[in-house]
């Protein structure tokens, strides 16, 4: 079984990235960010931001009426001959699927990419139980590969050269391979057909799930995911519950945004529509349904906007902090500003309490997002939970955090109090003052200290306003 989640040191983690790697992140990300201006120049801004405001409303109204669509979801698959099983978290999701693979005695699976998959490490848990696991999407091929995790959420192998590709070919395929895209794709190409064709199950995610038709839509630029789910017998749609929607007219607002938001296009390569056992040939469909601290989330009226993210990768693309330390530094599947709000959320702040601070707040990521996320409102709220110990009601902070607010507030309404306490601090900071800067602290101030100086403190407030009246 994958073993529990350690801390994320975001700051230690940012020292073991290379320079290649971030050369080659940047190259990719300034050529999406293009492509996806060049494709809403062509629209026209005012279209544009309409489209985003409408895709922003069907995204909040999804999310917040998830117990009427659920439901439904799962009525409609039921009736187009789909079996729906509902995981409370990633344990139970995981068992599910060995379930289903042991049932159908299946050696050999090929998956279609899946960004929740990654979340609940299924491939690890499929492969500690002898079964074959195959990664068609080319991009999370390669990262497979490499045993690697994805660097960026909709361009998993974004941070590999050509010439990094096609050494790993050579390693690991035996196959001559130079550093051509199209050659290395010819022989992916040629590698997966065979696993398409021996495959004993297919499994996926998806993009968006239809309440009121029970169809799953699969979005890619590869013909991997029609191939995934019509060839094997046995279709199983692993999906985080928030990608519901209610209808058909939803899926075009949000199919617009999403394809020009991820790769600058009108409409991606493949659009797969998927009901059930009725549209797809497998025997068997299976729909398992992911909370994994979804409805957790939603209990929070300030950071629930998080679940609108339709994964489009652009706030990553953006983001100055993602260019300059690339997507392995967020030690997770999610990567990136939507990384930065939805992993502290979704493991907890004790595990990833780094990072909403990762981030300069500069709000690009916001001014990009196609479904109007208010990802540095959210990273505030975020950074206020850290500091009180992951709690939603002030009130019950821990008692340090308590007790310290409170002295805080002694001190500062007290005169004589706040006047001794500058006068002892301008005392306590001479050792390690350098000029108007404390180039060095003690444990624990040197997190600070470690990245950047900090300024030193100047003399009390009143004295230096009492000696500018006086002038």
């Amino acid at each position: 079984m994958p073993s529990p989640i350690p801390h994320i040191d975001f700051r230690a983690n940012t020292k073991n990235i290379s320079s290649k790697l971030i050369a080659a992140t940047q190259k990719s990300t300034r050529t999406a960010v293009l492509k996806r201006a060049e494709s809403i120049q062509a629209m026209g801004e005012d279209r544009w931001e309409a489209l985003r405001q409408a895709a922003h409303e069907i995204r909040l109204h999804s999310i917040t009426h998830l117990d009427q669509y659920l439901p439904m979801l799962e009525e409609r698959v039921t009736q187009a001959g789909g079996i729906v099983h509902w995981a409370t978290d990633d344990v139970e999701a995981r068992q599910i699927v060995l379930e289903i693979a042991a049932r159908h005695h299946a050696k050999r699976i090929v998956k279609v990419k899946s960004n929740a998959t990654e979340e609940i490490e299924l491939n690890h848990a499929l492969q500690n139980a002898g079964i074959a696991v195959f990664e068609t999407d080319l991009g999370e091929y390669i990262v497979q590969l490499a045993g690697q995790r994805p660097s960026h959420v909709t361009a998993p192998a974004l941070h590999f050269t050509k010439e990094d590709v096609a050494a790993l070919f050579r390693e690991k395929l035996g196959v001559d391979a130079p550093p051509d895209p199209p050659a290395l794709t010819n022989i992916a190409r040629e590698k997966l057909r065979e696993e398409f064709l021996s495959a004993d199950m297919a499994i996926s995610g998806a993009n968006f799930m239809i309440a009121e038709t029970g169809t799953l839509v699969i979005v890619t630029n590869e013909g991997n995911g029609r191939m995934c789910t019509t060839l094997p017998p046995v279709h199983v749609a692993v999906v985080a519950i928030e990608k519901v929607i209610p209808d058909w007219e939803s899926l075009e607002v949000l199919i617009n945004v999403l394809s020009r938001s991820t790769t600058g296009q009108k409409r991606t390569g493949y659009i797969s529509l998927i009901r059930g056992t009725i549209d797809t040939n497998p025997r068997e469909f299976h729909l398992v349904l992911l909370d994994n601290g979804r409805t957790k989330i939603l209990q929070d009226a300030v950071a629930r906007e998080t679940l609108k993210c339709i994964r489009c990768g652009a706030c990553a693309n953006v983001c100055p902090v993602y260019n300059n330390v690339g997507g392995f530094a967020y030690d997770w599947v999610h990567m990136g500003p939507i990384g930065s709000i939805l992993s502290p959320q979704l493991l907890g702040t004790k595990i990833a309490g780094d990072l909403p601070f990762a981030s300069s707040l500069c709000g690009a990521c916001e001014d990009v997002c196609p479904v109007k996320i208010p990802i540095p409102k959210i990273l505030l709220h975020l950074r206020h939970r850290v500091a009180e110990g992951d709690q939603f009601d002030p009130a019950v902070a821990p008692k340090t955090i308590s007790a310290g607010a409170k002295l805080g507030s002694i001190a500062f309404g007290t005169s004589w109090l706040y006047s001794l306490g500058s006068n002892m601090m301008n005392v306590l900071q001479m050792p390690f003052r350098r000029g108007d800067w404390l180039a060095s602290l003690p444990p624990p101030f040197n997190r600070w200290t470690n990245v950047r100086p900090f300024p030193a403190l100047q003399n009390d407030f009143r004295e230096w306003w009492g000696k500018r009246i006086r002038r």
